[in-house]
């Protein structure tokens, strides 16, 4: 008898438990197909390369994801509490820290203008554009009519054009597991006019579209599809105008934001190795459904791992960077005078890695 007792509560519980996780989950998941992971092998070979870099802006923020340098020589960054703050670097080290304003939302993506703008991808107010008296204007936050819910990054051509993603349709930047978990693939590339102020939708099945790079002579821009592990071209002149193709696949770990150097090699940090457990979970939308009723703090990543690499215009890894222990959550890369700076969704500091 007490078998029986011990085994009916554990089915009501389990009961109780499974309607809970149902009606409380608000993803809608559908089955995807996972990319091929060479996990770390081959050119992408686990090393330490990474904990050799030095720390910079230590304990001023969280989150300095995006680091982008002016035109008079200060990098700017913006931190988790909305805050966007330009500094100087000398000798590996960081100084004259001075804020310039703060967005009210989250500031990812930076890219200046060539007259001067700072123009942000803000997670949660928008494309915005922003004086050096920190002045603030709203771009664009809404496509027909419908806000937009994460933009994400950004780059700017030469005739002025701002290319920039919209990670998801689905979830904003508080919510950001949830979409890993829905796979409903809603991001997007867009480009905004300021000549014109229009907004045009690209491409809108990415699965959590991230970093944005336009190719040498903004021949074709680059959109990292962070939920895939891989890199989506789409030309814009030439003979393929208009085609897209896959620039870069089978990563073993997660693209996020992505920098050119202007010559020949676009910068990627890869800011989580790929979780097999979600991958697998891919064929099973009934299990993600309930997984989505947990709160999206239980459901975050585990793995903190640095990682970036170099790769050249025709898509090929030629440098492979990692930091099993030092590092983590690296979002962005800029190359400058023989150094990487890295930034960081995540750390409470960014980072800078000699190449030499």
């Amino acid at each position: 008898m007490k078998s029986i007792k011990v085994v009916a509560v554990l089915t009501v519980t389990f009961f109780i438990l499974f309607v809970l996780l149902w009606f409380n989950s608000s993803i809608h998941p559908i089955i995807w197909q996972p990319t091929e992971n060479p996990k770390l092998s081959g050119v992408f070979s686990k090393n330490t390369k990474l904990d050799k870099s030095q720390l910079i802006l230590q304990n001023l923020g969280s989150g300095p994801e995006d680091i982008v340098l002016s035109e008079n020589g200060r990098f700017y960054t913006g931190f988790a509490d909305g805050r966007i703050i330009s500094f100087i670097i000398d000798q590996n080290k960081h100084s004259d820290v001075h804020l310039l304003t703060n967005t009210g939302g989250r500031p990812l993506g930076m890219k200046f203008t060539n007259t001067g703008e700072l123009i942000v991808a803000d997670a949660v107010k928008g494309l915005l554009s922003i004086s050096m008296a920190g002045e603030i204007s709203v771009l664009v936050n809404m496509v027909d009519g419908i806000k937009m819910k994460f933009v994400d990054h950004l780059d700017i051509a030469e005739d002025g054009t701002i290319w920039f993603s919209d990670a998801s349709q689905r979830f904003e930047h508080s919510q950001v597991e949830y979409d890993f978990i829905e796979g409903s693939a809603t991001g997007r590339l867009l480009s905004y006019s300021p000549d014109t102020g229009e907004t045009k939708v690209h491409i809108s099945d990415l699965f959590f579209a991230n970093g944005v790079a336009l190719g040498p002579k903004d021949e074709y821009v680059l959109i990292n599809e962070t939920g895939k592990a891989q890199i989506h071209r789409l030309w814009l002149k030439g003979d393929q105008k208009g085609k897209r193709d896959i620039f870069l696949k089978d990563l073993p770990a997660m693209p996020d934001n992505i920098t050119f150097n202007g010559k020949d090699t676009f910068w990627i940090p890869l800011i989580h190795l790929r979780e097999p457990l979600l991958e697998q979970m891919a064929y099973y939308p009934f299990i993600r459904k309930l997984i989505g009723g947990f709160p999206s703090h239980w459901i975050q990543p585990i793995n903190q791992y640095g990682f970036v690499i170099g790769v050249n215009l025709n898509g090929e890894v030629i440098t492979n960077l990692q930091s099993p222990s030092t590092l983590y959550s690296i979002t962005s890369v800029i190359e400058y005078k023989g150094s990487l700076i890295l930034g960081s969704l995540d750390m409470p500091n960014a980072a800078i890695f000699n190449l030499d």
